[in-house]
């Protein structure tokens, strides 16, 4: 997908990964270590799916904000953690690995974050907890799918990504569903949500630190041949300078970015469009994770076999289809599942694939940070993105912004075509 396609040139790639053949019989398999993070993200994801799934409605309809105020509250929500994502894959880089105990930080500083809810009413507090929360989530995601992709045979690796973002979303899709369930059931809904969200964070900590494994780095000796016969000089040069395929799919994940449409925001337009009762609001991201789960493993074994590329470009093609619909003037009953249909093949089609296509051209020693610079860029155009669109929401209303977001989207898919990185076979 990204990496330069060796028959262009004539010549052999130069591989991240180490020239050594699995057994057949385990080519495809996942190992347990990404089942084990998938654990650790499921527990974690209903946590924090409980508030997200809340908080665009407790904001916006309890505290009485703005669409521009809760934008920026938004964009600090989803792209605060890119400040910090570098910092995170470089550390775990360092020192032999540090994968789980960066992770194991940021998973902790996000559950220390969840109560502080409860005591924050204003918009500076609310938005210094949410940038507290976003940097736990920057520090740790980068280590965990650096943890996965050394746990995981490139032929494979779309498959272990799909796996794990499924178990993950297990997690998005029970999250909502709890906090739909004590919003019903409590006086105080808000304030039990917060808390119920602190305990099961805390869980998802201690099943970090007793079940997953530290990452095994060591290269097998047959994979190093080839840089270990190179002077010096290019051995540090290849190591720290980023390839061409990192370089493409950054530029890719970025300008998709600038265009991605932050998830409350579309189910507060999908909320004013069919009049969806508040106490009702908190279910619409069960649609999107239900699709999700379903489709993210069999669309990351389609990308094993066709290429990331192809899928990934999709899977942009489907939010540009939930845009249209949203744009529509037609509220048939198929409206509402239709677009949380599509919105959740689009995270399918994109989230673990961009992770399993970017591994292909990180050296393993440098996995960790070289996602991180994937993330970090494709995060920063999505914190403008929220911030634009709530800005252009309050200045010119929801239908307006949503049309140029459309255009935008439709002009960077035409570009990030034009920049296409090209697949190459998965070295083995």
């Amino acid at each position: 997908m990204y990496v330069a396609d060796s028959r262009a040139s004539g010549t052999a790639p130069v591989s991240a990964e180490p020239a050594v053949r699995p057994p057949a019989g385990r080519r495809r398999a996942v190992g347990s270590t990404v089942f084990a993070l998938g654990t650790v993200s499921l527990i974690t994801d209903v946590s924090s799916e409980m508030v997200t799934a809340v908080l665009p409605l407790y904001l916006v309809a309890g505290l009485g904000l703005s669409p521009l105020g809760f934008g920026l509250l938004d964009g600090v929500y989803n792209g605060f953690s890119a400040l910090v994502r570098l910092v995170g894959g470089r550390f775990a880089d360092s020192g032999g690995g540090r994968h789980k105990t960066v992770a194991v930080i940021g998973y902790g500083l996000s559950a220390l974050c969840k109560p502080l809810l409860l005591v924050a009413g204003t918009l500076p507090l609310i938005g210094a907890v949410l940038a507290a929360d976003r940097t736990g989530k920057g520090l740790r995601t980068a280590p965990r799918d650096a943890l996965i992709s050394l746990s995981s045979t490139p032929e494979g690796r779309g498959r272990a990504f799909g796996v794990h973002r499924a178990m993950d979303t297990a997690g998005a899709l029970l999250g909502p569903l709890v906090a739909f369930l004590i919003l019903r059931w409590t006086v105080n809904g808000y304030d039990a949500v917060f808390t119920v969200s602190f305990c099961v964070a805390l869980l998802g900590v201690v099943v970090l630190l007793l079940f997953v494994p530290r990452a095994n780095r060591q290269a097998p000796r047959e994979g190093r041949g080839e840089l270990r016969d190179q002077p010096p000089t290019t051995r540090t040069r290849q190591r720290t300078r980023p390839s061409r395929a990192l370089v493409r799919i950054t530029l890719c994940a970025t300008l998709l970015g600038l265009a991605t449409v932050s998830d409350a925001f579309v189910y507060l337009v999908l909320q004013r469009q069919l009049g969806v009762p508040e106490s009702w609001f908190a279910l619409l991201p069960l649609g999107t994770a239900a699709a999700f789960l379903l489709l993210a493993a069999p669309l990351g074994r389609l990308s094993d076999r066709i290429g990331p590329w192809p899928v990934f470009v999709g899977g942009h093609v489907a939010l540009l289809t939930v845009y249209a619909l949203l744009l529509t003037h037609a509220h048939t009953p198929a409206l509402p599942y239709l677009v949380l249909l599509l919105h959740g093949t689009f995270y399918a089609a994109t989230d673990g694939v961009l992770m399993a296509a970017a591994s292909a051209g990180i050296p393993q020693e440098r996995r960790g940070s070289g996602l991180a610079v994937v993330q970090t860029g494709q995060a920063a155009a999505r914190f403008g993105c929220s911030l634009g669109f709530g800005a252009a929401w309050t200045a010119w209303g929801d239908r307006t912004a949503l049309s140029a977001a459309a255009v935008l989207l439709a002009v960077c898919v035409a570009a990030a075509c034009v920049l296409r990185p090209v697949r190459t076979k998965a070295s083995t």
